[in-house]
């Protein structure tokens, strides 16, 4: 099962994401902060809270940061935070997911639909992309140089995976959406803990542009990530090598 996959042409290089850590603290936070509200401050009781956790300890983020994010969806005067998503097309028919976690809709609702006009886009309605993308389960996983990988792939084939990929030391598994949970407890079970993991909407088919094109939808794309009520975006452009030198 091991190999390339679709996911891994739409994703960005992991040490573009490093530059923009502090941003990536702040939507853990977030996280952390809905699921403890959502579902209780006890992890074990809490998967969406478990997960955010193992995700914030992915990104390094520091035991009493997690804590207070922890604490601060305790409080009872904390913001009341709602989820909401929109869909949409960029220019040469780029479709684009944008996943929002916010505490004013209308300002977010508006932010959005503003980068989509700026940039010659347009907001589609609610259901609009569903038949051009599939909720997945995505898990990212440091390979150490101990790693049995025969005896991995029995043990999460048998939990569901769907695909196996290995780039740049990081195994990547995908599950179906129902078989998420299913694969946490495995991991958990065999004691390997995820950089990162998460419901991704991954599409059917990616549409491969020019260099020059692409960079101008990344750029897009960067935009729409670094608006404080955005939490994921997701979009079936294929990502290149030509379009990440352009980027650099």
């Amino acid at each position: 099962m091991s190999g390339h996959s679709k996911w891994s042409t739409i994703k960005r290089k992991k040490g573009a994401l490093d530059s923009k850590r502090s941003k990536v603290f702040s939507k853990v936070i977030k996280e952390i902060t809905v699921a403890v509200k959502e579902g209780g401050f006890d992890p074990e009781g809490n998967p969406r809270l478990r997960m955010a956790i193992s995700n914030a300890k992915g990104a390094s983020m520091p035991k009493d940061t997690i804590e207070r994010a922890i604490n601060k969806g305790k409080e009872k005067d904390a913001a009341a935070f709602s989820e909401q998503t929109f869909e949409g097309y960029l220019p040469n028919g780029i479709a684009v997911y944008v996943e929002c976690t916010t505490d004013n809709q209308q300002r977010t609702v508006s932010n959005v639909r503003a980068i989509f006009n700026k940039y010659g886009g347009s907001l589609g309605t609610l259901g609009s992309l569903s038949f051009l993308f599939e909720r997945k389960g995505v898990f990212e996983i440091p390979k150490n140089e101990n790693f049995d990988m025969d005896s991995f792939e029995l043990e999460v084939i048998d939990a569901g995976a769907e695909e196996i990929t290995e780039e740049e030391g990081i195994i990547t598994l995908i599950t179906s959406m129902e078989d998420f949970g299913r694969m946490q407890r495995k991991l958990e079970e065999l004691s390997i803990e995820a950089e990162n993991a998460q419901l991704q909407r991954i599409p059917h088919e990616t549409v491969k542009l020019d260099a020059e094109s692409g960079r101008k939808i990344m750029k897009v794309i960067d935009i729409f990530e670094d608006d404080d009520d955005v939490q994921n975006v997701f979009h079936n452009l294929e990502v290149t090598d030509e379009i990440m030198a352009e980027m650099e």
